[in-house]
């Protein structure tokens, strides 16, 4: 799966990490129902940490489709809010 992360760049990711990263998104997407502003800004770095940890980048000239976007690092909790699915930001 190639991952964006708004304004850094792509990353090609195992299928077999998305339960991880869903347990994360799960905390994210309850943080964001609760205007957790704390939480919320945690957990968002600690799931685009964790997509570049268990990501391999792609070179910056590389144009893969996307199949999933992540929200920038200094992304607010109103701006992530509206980026959301019913499933959060990672499907599944």
């Amino acid at each position: 799966m190639i991952v964006r992360i708004m304004g850094e760049g792509q990353v090609r990711l195992a299928d077999g990490h998305l339960a991880e990263l869903n347990k994360l998104d799960d905390e994210l997407l309850a943080e964001i129902e609760n205007g957790d502003g704390p939480g919320f800004r945690r957990t968002l770095q600690a799931l685009l940490t964790r997509v570049r940890d268990l990501g391999e980048p792609l070179p910056d000239d590389s144009l893969e489709p996307s199949e999933l976007i992540l929200p920038s690092p200094d992304a607010t909790l109103e701006e992530v809010r509206e980026l959301l699915s019913d499933d959060g930001l990672i499907p599944g």
